[in-house]
């Protein structure tokens, strides 16, 4: 669905947010991981590296290899304690004094400097700021705002406050039943299985036509079979403004641009299209029923030459504990979680992106599985690193290992965004990582269907007991064409994992992923496209509109943009001139 968002909310938000109004890796390896991080970055102090490693219980602070401190002594007593989390990425830090932690937040990570200096004084680029002093300190102030991003030190930091992350009905029920009811995950799975099935399916009107040509600029085209050369999609729950479209039919597996947004496409296909050279190989995939062949998948793609990508969790979701998954005897007794930590405190989960970040992002979409859901329960991956469960860094700041055989979606130091399945002799970028998110196994590896897509347990593609997997699924994938990158989400409105991987396959993507799936709260993807001197919010599927808000005046405020969120997201930005 397509709405309004009137400048004074929308713009008025990254203004305000400003101004301050509102608001892995692997055990295994560790030397190796030394050497190559040696290569580019100073190496952990290694007694950090012996915390990191270690497996006893620890906070998230010991979590983190290559964090920097400086401390001094107070006037009044007493010191203030100044801890760099990763000096590599130079986004989040660590203040204490008085006894108090305050998590802050460095918006400008590539051109600002933060430092303990004389005085002592926080050195923000060479000007100095003392946030605890007086009789009514700054950082007291900023925190009693409970705003999510409470501006200091004349806006050039950020204090990160304890959010309250919005979820739906659906979701806060299904947790609920998980987390205090017996058997609630079998409850969850019977509704789930019986009466959401299928109930998210999009079919659309088909016709013939004359076929239509593909954007340019844009991705490859899927590959279609003859038949469907001049078939043609009437999408119904389609929420995007396409140009180049003849009557809002859309020929299948072609590209059309966004209006509002150069470089950002759009694309729908049903899997019954797909060229039987791809159906029917290279690479193992079961074949499609009657109902996933028909069910309309749509596409949005981003020219990575053009944006950039951020990731944050959510406020509540990825947890840190042990998910109820791997067996008792992968796991090591007396350890809270798989890291060793079950909470992030005192570091704050916000939810939602970055004041510093509003301004320029044009989309956001929801991303990976929760805790409970992100481990193996079969399969012989279960048996090696705890289960291995599911791994996730934000801004440099390690939450849960990375670990090796998951997919695994990246961003480095530098902007480059990757996708792959990890591997040990990977944990040498592990200084480098701005961010990470792994979920589950590859759906695409090489350009062909992954060697788990066939297998309901050791592939942990979720779905009922009986591996009956069609479900509502979302995923990305990575595509080249002509010398440039695409970043593609994707959303299935009915699919199991092998239908997935076929039509990625026939878009031609190097690598790609499940991200989350069964609800369009959990498949979620939104645009904030300029247009007529407004910003309008533009969802992929209109019945995603349910989980933005609005204002006693009817202004809407966008999910992950607007208000904090329970659950993590991906956010696509465009990137400086």
């Amino acid at each position: 669905m397509t709405r309004d968002i009137r400048r004074s909310i929308f713009g008025g938000l990254g203004r305000a947010w400003r101004a301050g109004a509102l608001i892995a890796l692997a055990t295994a390896g560790t030397a190796q991981a030394q050497e190559g991080a040696q290569a580019r970055h100073p190496a952990a102090p290694p007694e950090q590296w012996a915390q990191y490693v270690a497996d006893v219980p620890k906070t998230i602070i010991e979590l983190q290899p290559f964090r920097t401190s400086q401390s001094a002594a107070l006037d009044s007593g007493g010191a203030v304690e100044l801890i760099n989390l990763n000096p590599n990425i130079n986004a989040w830090f660590l203040l204490r004094v008085g006894g108090q932690d305050y998590h802050l937040e460095n918006p400008d990570p590539e051109g600002r400097t933060v430092t303990l200096g004389a005085g002592p004084a926080l050195a923000v680029s060479g000007k100095q700021c003392i946030p605890w002093a007086g009789d009514n300190p700054e950082l007291a102030r900023a925190r009693a705002t409970g705003l999510p991003f409470a501006p200091i030190c004349g806006g050039g930091l950020f204090l990160l406050n304890k959010a309250s992350g919005t979820r739906s009905t659906l979701e806060g029920v299904t947790d609920f039943l998980r987390d205090h009811v017996w058997a609630g995950e079998q409850i969850v799975r019977i509704v789930r299985d019986t009466l959401y099935k299928d109930s998210f399916i999009e079919t659309g009107k088909v016709t013939n036509g004359a076929p239509g040509a593909t954007a340019p600029d844009g991705p490859a085209p899927a590959r279609i079979a003859a038949a469907h050369a001049s078939s043609r999609i009437a999408p119904s729950g389609l929420g995007l403004a396409l140009g180049n479209t003849d009557k809002g039919n859309l020929s299948q597996g072609a590209w059309y641009p966004v209006v509002g947004l150069p470089g950002v496409f759009a694309s729908a296909i049903q899997p019954r299209a797909i060229s039987e050279e791809v159906l029917k190989g290279p690479g193992t995939a079961n074949w499609l029923d009657g109902v996933e062949s028909g069910a309309v998948d749509f596409f949005v793609a981003f020219d990575l030459s053009r944006y950039g990508m951020g990731f944050a969790l959510g406020t509540d979701h990825p947890r840190l504990d042990w998910s109820p998954r791997p067996p008792w005897n992968v796991r090591v007794k007396g350890l809270p979680g798989p890291d060793g930590i079950a909470s992030s405190a005192p570091l704050m989960r916000s939810g939602m992106v970055s004041p510093a970040e509003v301004g320029r992002t044009v989309a956001a979409f929801a991303a990976g599985f929760k805790r409970s859901h992100g481990a193996f329960k079969y399969g012989d991956l279960r048996e090696a690193y705890k289960g291995r469960h599911y791994g996730f860094i934000e801004d440099g700041v390690i939450f849960s290992k990375l670990w090796p055989d998951l997919s695994t979606l990246y961003m480095l130091d530098d902007g480059q965004i990757g996708m792959k399945t990890w591997t040990v002799k990977d944990n040498a970028l592990l200084p480098r990582l701005r961010w990470a998110r792994q979920n589950g196994v590859a759906l695409i590896e090489g350009g062909i269907p992954g060697p788990r897509v066939t297998q309901w347990g050791p592939g942990n593609w979720s779905g009922s007991a009986n591996a009956d997997l069609r479900t509502l699924r979302a995923g990305a994938c990575l595509q080249s064409k002509s010398g440039r990158r695409y970043l593609v989400y994707a959303y299935f409105s009915a699919a199991t994992p092998s239908a997935m991987a076929r039509t990625f396959q026939a878009y031609g993507c190097d690598y790609a992923m499940l991200l989350d799936m069964n609800a369009p709260e959990l498949t979620y993807l939104a645009l904030y496209v300029p247009r007529g001197g407004e910003m309008r919010v533009e969802h992929l599927i209109t019945a995603m509109s349910a989980n933005d808000k609005t204002t006693g005046r009817g202004d809407l405020i966008p999910r992950f943009i607007g208000f904090p969120d329970s659950r993590d997201l991906f956010y696509i930005y465009r990137k400086a001139d």
